[in-house]
């Protein structure tokens, strides 16, 4: 079955923080209408394919690469709901999947090119930009505990991926940008930095639970979230952390609060989402689709890993 794409922009007014606010999003990318719990499709690097599966797919073997991924039903049909790593190459991508019969097939899709804007941070403290050796031991360190956590898998079906923005605020770095700090290249832009005064608090955008939480080098204090099949969410420079590990936490749940901690330049929420082990969009998933504009590139971002 093929997918029916078409560019949409959508306009709603929603309520969040107690008072309406009209939301606008225009997504110039490829999108699909699907069912309600579904994140926006965006055949990007950094963006999410969902790809219609074939009858005769055993949907519990659905894989990108060596990564198993997230399978959803919606009416009769299932799909594949992919991360694409901003490092993925435009064009023909395939699926690999094992039929009823234990062979193994292959579903192609398409993804088209998208280009990211550049972001030159000034930190005053040197250390952050340069660490010490025994900051690169822990960071080596840290750096195990926050792959192992993205990579973590549940099985779960009723995932619903609408996500509630976990901050009231503006926008002050998208998604994907190109950074550089002091002037020297770093990675990319992983996640969403939310604006917002220290002391915030923060909400469980939708159902999950804690799978780690700590104090790193330059995340700060941050939680992370499993809901289900490889979908994993970050949120990092808190001032405090209100759950621990193994708490069972439903939509709108406190985690804790913005705070200003790790490499920053200022007090935020940075959020980060993860599918099948890949940084991707965290707007694709707000729910309805629908998020104030972005904020100018200044001041509240940071390092993030």
């Amino acid at each position: 079955m093929n997918l029916n794409i078409s560019v949409s922009t959508k306009h709603s007014l929603c309520r969040y923080g107690g008072s309406f606010v009209l939301l606008l999003l225009a997504i110039a990318t490829s999108t699909v209408s699907l069912a309600a719990n579904l994140p926006q499709a965006s055949a990007v690097p950094g963006g999410v394919a969902v790809v219609a599966l074939s009858d005769d797919a055993d949907f519990s073997q659905v894989r990108f690469g060596n990564k198993r991924v997230m399978t959803v039903v919606d009416g009769d049909q299932w799909y594949a709901v992919v991360g694409l790593d901003l490092s993925t190459k435009p064009g023909a991508q395939s699926l690999s999947y094992k039929n009823k019969h234990g062979e193994t097939k292959q579903l192609s899709f398409n993804v088209a090119d998208k280009s990211y804007r550049e972001q030159r941070i000034t930190l005053k403290n040197k250390r952050q930009v340069n660490p010490y050796k025994k900051d690169l031991d822990r960071i080596v360190k840290e750096r195990k505990l926050i792959r192992a956590a993205f990579s973590k898998w549940t099985n779960r079906s009723d995932i619903n991926m609408q996500f509630e923005q976990p901050v009231a605020g503006p926008f002050s770095s998208p998604f994907g940008l190109k950074r550089f700090f002091n002037d020297q290249p770093r990675s990319p832009h992983s996640g969403l930095d939310i604006a917002a005064p220290s002391g915030t608090p923060i909400y469980t955008p939708a159902e999950g639970t804690v799978i780690e939480t700590g104090d790193f080098f330059f995340n700060g204090k941050t939680v992370f979230i499993d809901h289900g099949q490889g979908l994993v969410t970050m949120y990092c420079h808190m001032s405090e952390i209100s759950v621990a590990n193994g708490d069972a936490l439903q939509r709108g749940d406190v985690i804790g609060a913005v705070g200003a901690s790790g490499r920053v330049t200022g007090a935020h929420l940075h959020w980060s989402v993860s599918l099948n082990g890949v940084r991707v969009d965290p707007v694709l998933f707000l729910k309805p689709f629908d998020t104030p504009s972005a904020q100018p590139l200044h001041a509240r971002s940071e390092g993030t890993r």
